[in-house]
């Protein structure tokens, strides 16, 4: 663009700008507030317990200063749809070619075994690569006890999982993929 004293302003005019100041989590929770108004499902983010153990106390406010985590949390979401129980976790990466396990913590990975185990459904919402994956918990175990390397890399997410549908209501259409894998028509 051309402007008064010759200058030029350069601008890239591929950027995108979806979803700008929306993280993963604001996505999702806007979504399960719509899976809860039209009475789809319950589904919830966990609190993540700490036990609060400095207080500065002023005129009219209190501030908590000092505050440390009482145990590992689980996984972020937990709900239930269609009388199964739902667990799982939103994560997002900047890594263009892998999603680092490090990303998930031993006791995610054995509260998701413990899950499955007991009949309910365990995943992982993962945003990479401006989409947002379903990537089930049964897919993540086997990875992790068939290989050694320290991530998924981005070419199994392709292959297993699923691109979560983005729309205006609800925001991730995630309850859509676990309706293809786990509930579908005549089962």
């Amino acid at each position: 663009m051309n402007y008064p004293n010759k200058s030029k302003k350069e601008y890239n005019k591929f950027t995108s700008y979806a979803n700008r100041g929306m993280n993963l989590e604001e996505l999702l929770n806007q979504s399960n507030e719509y899976y809860l108004l039209e009475d789809k499902a319950i589904i919830y983010k966990k609190p993540t317990p700490i036990t609060i153990s400095e207080v500065k106390y002023g005129e009219k406010e209190r501030i908590i200063t000092k505050a440390y985590f009482r145990t590992p949390s689980t996984l972020d979401y937990n709900g239930i749809y269609k009388g199964t129980y739902l667990d799982f976790d939103a994560k997002e990466t900047n890594n263009k070619t892998s999603f680092p396990l490090q990303n998930i913590h031993e006791h995610q990975l054995k509260h998701m075994k413990s899950v499955i185990a007991h009949g309910g459904i365990s995943f992982l919402i993962i945003y990479m690569n401006t989409n947002f994956y379903y990537l089930d918990g049964k897919n993540i175990l086997e990875f992790i006890n068939t290989n050694k390397r320290k991530s998924i890399p981005y070419s199994y997410i392709e292959t297993h999982g699923i691109i979560i549908e983005q729309k205006i209501k609800p925001r991730l259409d995630y309850l859509k993929v676990i309706d293809e894998l786990y509930f579908k028509e005549g089962d």
